[in-house]
């Protein structure tokens, strides 16, 4: 019995508003808004982003849970995974009685007909939609339109005879899905790139050749099976985790470009090399905004709130980081005095995500001026709600009317 599909919804959005407004609302953010993006108390100012926390995508898939679990209130109903890049929703998800497949800890019923499963924004592989799809579970999609842009575009490559070159993290889940995208068809295959280094060394196999096996060996976890870079570097097309840094996407974009223009020439570009923009643009957005913040305020210092493995989040640090010192937080908890802060380093790599979140953790001291007038930047991934944002600025004005001794 094939599944149910639901895609738009389940007409309950009035409904389930309130629920999401006591959740994910907060006054301080929305006045901060109405007040040119600014919030000074005392010695303290703090500047927000123009664009910052939940994008379209996020608010989306969010809200269509909350209205799955009140749609089917005595059905069981699992997430295939996190719905976004931020422990405290899902939490809230878990307190309202979700289970996370990707957990295994928590109690399962074999799957069937009577299972209701929410797809999260990042989408899940065409392998694990098929496999719900044969036990007849009925679906909540709330994979973003952006992500669904991407997937187009690797099963155009993959139709069309060309590997599908992926800037993004492997072990992602939105990288995975996108990847699986590309196998749909006998000729496809993908070769994940996480950054510049890793794309420099495909442009010198497209230019030269090399070592099979040591390239081979490199790239282990990020092609599909049976990838040879002797055939498979010939056609390739871009695209990207819809949450990477848009500089370093287009970047990377050039150097293949660059280099199948050395290989074959400009004339034959178009047999060889195609790209289509596919960041998100809601990505963009924070990531120009946070930009003009950081170039155009005067800041002492900037705060980044989100999930520790929230790739925009961690992208959105690395841009703060270049201009001023910045600090990627989790939440207001992680300000724990005037004189110590908890957050996690901008440059780690994201191999230790299964961590608790101490182990991430750093601790700084004497981050914070404790004496004259202070300006901090703010903004939030977009897997961010609101009411950490604005618990953050609570904190952040708690802590500089406190007075230390000396």
């Amino acid at each position: 019995m094939p599944s149910v599909i639901f895609r738009k919804g389940l007409n309950l959005k009035q409904a389930v508003a309130p629920a999401l407004a006591d959740d994910y609302d907060s006054a301080i953010v929305n006045e901060m808004i109405s007040h040119g993006f600014q919030r000074s108390r005392g010695r303290l100012t703090v500047c927000l982003a123009k664009e910052f926390g939940f994008c379209y995508g996020v608010d989306r898939a969010v809200d269509y849970a909350y209205q799955t679990r009140m749609r089917f209130p005595k059905r069981t109903v699992y997430l295939t995974g996190e719905i976004i890049h931020n422990p405290h929703v899902n939490d809230k998800l878990r307190a309202a009685g979700i289970r996370f497949l990707s957990d295994p800890h928590e109690p399962r019923e074999p799957l069937g007909p009577e299972a209701v499963i929410i797809i999260p924004a990042f989408g899940v592989t065409v392998g694990e939609l098929a496999k719900y799809d044969q036990l007849g579970c009925t679906l909540m999609d709330t994979t973003c339109g952006s992500v669904l842009n991407v997937w187009k575009n690797v099963e155009r490559y993959a139709e069309d005879g060309f590997t599908a070159l992926i800037h993004g993290k492997v072990h992602h889940e939105e990288t995975q899905a996108t990847a699986s995208q590309a196998l749909k068809y006998p000729s496809g295959r993908f070769l994940v790139v996480l950054d510049r280094d890793q794309t420099q060394l495909v442009c010198d196999y497209v230019r030269s050749g090399g070592n099979r096996q040591i390239f081979l060996d490199k790239f282990k976890h990020a092609t599909s099976e049976g990838f040879d870079p002797d055939q498979h570097l010939e056609r390739i097309g871009l695209a990207n985790q819809t949450t990477m840094l848009m500089s370093e996407s287009l970047e990377i974009g050039e150097m293949c470009r660059q280099a199948m223009i050395d290989r074959y020439g400009e004339t034959n570009l178009d047999v060889h090399y195609r790209a289509f923009d596919t960041i998100c643009s809601a990505t963009q957005d924070r990531q120009d905004a946070v930009q003009n913040l950081v170039e155009f305020e005067q800041l002492d210092l900037m705060m980044v709130v989100g999930g520790y493995n929230s790739s925009n989040t961690r992208n959105l640090a690395r841009i703060c980081t270049a201009k001023l010192p910045t600090y990627h937080i989790a939440d207001a908890e992680s300000l724990a005095s005037l004189t110590e802060i908890h957050h996690r380093p901008i440059n780690d790599p994201f191999s230790n995500l299964s961590q608790s979140r101490t182990k991430q953790e750093v601790s700084t001291k004497d981050w914070l001026p404790v004496t004259g007038e202070v300006s901090i930047g703010l903004t939030a991934g977009a897997s961010t709600p609101n009411n950490i944002i604005g618990q953050v600025v609570l904190r952040l004005e708690q802590l500089t009317r406190a007075q230390i001794s000396i």
